[in-house]
């Protein structure tokens, strides 16, 4: 029995690490996340610096 349980251990830790390997990447899925989004914001902010103060 102690050596049933030994096993179960890492079959239990390898099912564990699969659903929160699924769960962490939900949202790659769906795009809404990513590089799109990152470079938008980059882009926005690169602008926003790139803007010429009227005021010197």
């Amino acid at each position: 029995m102690a050596s049933l349980a030994w096993l179960l251990i890492p079959l239990a830790a390898a099912v564990g690490a699969g659903l929160w390997g699924g769960w962490a990447a939900r949202n790659r899925r769906s795009g809404k996340t990513g590089d799109n989004t990152e470079l938008n914001g980059y882009a926005a902010f690169r602008e926003a610096m790139e803007k010429s103060h009227s005021g010197t």
